[in-house]
């Protein structure tokens, strides 16, 4: 009978045991987890701009359409009409399309300028 009262409680100090193990394992992930952040945009991902020229500012090289003050640097392609152009092409009051990245600081620098409206596609045949 002593036996048998020994061979109970063992197993039921085990089973105990292997209930007790998720649980104290499942607490210690939920700590271990970063609180809740907002989604990182992509560090690569060039964003699209498109609108009228509000201002040009030859000296830092950047030109406003909305709200946007966009840098122009020497990796930046510039095309009008199709062809490649430079920075004094960009006229106040023209229309301009492209892409721009955000680095970490704020400073908003153009991929890509498209002075002109965009090329529609050809029209259906005639």
């Amino acid at each position: 009978m002593k036996n048998n009262i020994i061979k109970t409680s063992l197993f039921s100090l085990v089973a105990a045991a292997l209930l007790a193990v998720p649980v104290v394992s499942r607490a210690a992930d939920a700590t271990n987890t970063p609180a809740a952040t907002a989604p990182v945009p992509k560090k690569n991902g060039a964003l699209p701009f498109h609108g009228k020229v509000a201002s040009v500012d030859a000296t830092a090289m950047t030109f406003t359409v909305g709200t946007l003050t966009i840098a122009v640097t020497s990796t930046t392609k510039i095309s009008k009409d199709g062809q490649p152009a430079t920075f004094a092409d960009i006229t106040t009051g023209a229309t301009v399309g492209g892409s721009y990245k955000k680095d970490a600081a704020g400073k908003l620098t153009a991929g890509s300028v498209r002075i002109g409206e965009k090329k529609k596609k050809a029209a259906a045949a005639q």
